[in-house]
């Protein structure tokens, strides 16, 4: 297939485009490499997969694409819609998976006007590319922060997710009903997926698992959140890679209507906060320095996936736990990062 993968410089688009061209797949992948986090993470995830943007030569057209074997680059912004129309026009795609977005809760009360710009408007260009392209299925990222801080667990696709508590999780939603009316409009094929705290590899050094690691491995205090009563149902990657290469080939049928479906990817089995620095600290030979502190604004104390309708229509549960990903994720650092 010709698959078009958005943020592919990012964590979850790292490994899918890699899981792609693994396959065999023809992949098209875009990222802006903004600042948000290391420049240099993105550069090197891109390295894995082919491309080696220090040997790029100068262009002089508006888009610069870097080209391995089955795989070319664009570094792009979804917020630009001259940019993304130029690569629908220049490419014929078969899937589109739009992974990229300014991401983080607590950065959407800094800067929201970068939310906007990447998650709405960013969106709406790749929804008007797979318009006016006829592209077979589009495959979009979520978030289980559309939940807001619902008590009632698990979350299940079928909840209320009209009460967001940060602008993040407003312009998730958003995604969710803009992908809803262009599938009812003009009968785009569309999945949504509500990813709940990915983790591993290469991850984002903005997430807990990875500031905490940097922190303890320069012996600094880690500030500990709700006084540690906080539960997250943390998601391996691999898992997530799996879960959205056996989506792929399963757009939701025409007999949909409109034709969309969104699910839920988690394990299923929230972990508590305590406990998963307790596992970190095992792994890494460190016991941490822990500053109390109460809840941020934005934050909420639990996520829980109910992830039943994913399983039945891919027939796959994510399995891998939380010792096993941490343990993953601690090899990786110490030998690439630390």
């Amino acid at each position: 297939m010709n698959i078009l993968v958005t943020g592919s410089a990012g964590f979850i688009g790292y490994h899918v485009t890699k899981r792609l061209l693994d396959d065999g797949h023809h992949v098209v992948g875009l990222d802006n490499l903004n600042d948000y986090y290391s420049v240099k993470l993105k550069k090197d995830r891109l390295k894995e997969t082919g491309i080696d943007l220090q040997q790029k030569t100068n262009s002089k057209e508006a888009i610069e694409s870097n080209v391995s074997e089955n795989y070319i680059f664009y570094q792009a912004e979804l917020g630009k819609r001259e940019e993304i129309e130029s690569i629908f026009e220049n490419h014929s795609f078969d899937v589109v998976i739009n992974l990229a977005a300014q991401a983080g809760v607590r950065f959407s009360l800094k800067n929201p006007h970068a939310y906007i710009e990447s998650n709405i408007n960013g969106f709406l260009h790749i929804l008007e590319g797979c318009r006016n392209s006829e592209v077979d299925h589009l495959i979009y990222a979520s978030s289980s922060s559309v939940y807001g801080d619902s008590k009632d667990t698990p979350f299940k696709t079928s909840h209320s997710v009209d009460r967001p508590v940060s602008l993040y999780a407003a312009s998730k939603i958003s995604n969710e009903l803009m992908a809803y009316t262009y599938s009812h409009l003009y009968d785009i094929p569309s999945t949504g997926l509500r990813f709940f705290t990915v983790y591993g590899p290469w991850g984002r050094p903005d997430m807990a698992y990875f500031k905490f690691a940097d922190l303890m491995k320069s012996g600094k205090p880690i500030d500990i959140y709700n006084n540690g009563d906080m539960y997250r149902d943390f998601t391996y990657i691999d898992d997530i890679v799996e879960s959205i290469i056996r989506l792929i080939p399963k757009p939701p049928s025409n007999d949909n209507q409109p034709p969309e479906h969104v699910f839920n990817i988690g394990h299923g089995d929230p972990v508590k906060l305590m406990d998963f620095i307790h596992i970190l600290e095992d792994n890494m030979g460190i016991e941490a320095q822990k500053n109390f502190k109460p809840m941020q604004p934005g934050d909420v104390p639990r996520t829980w996936a109910d992830t039943e309708d994913l399983f039945k229509y891919i027939n796959f549960r994510p399995d891998v736990s939380f010792e096993q990903g941490i343990e993953e994720f601690v090899k990786w650092y110490d030998e690439k990062w630390a």
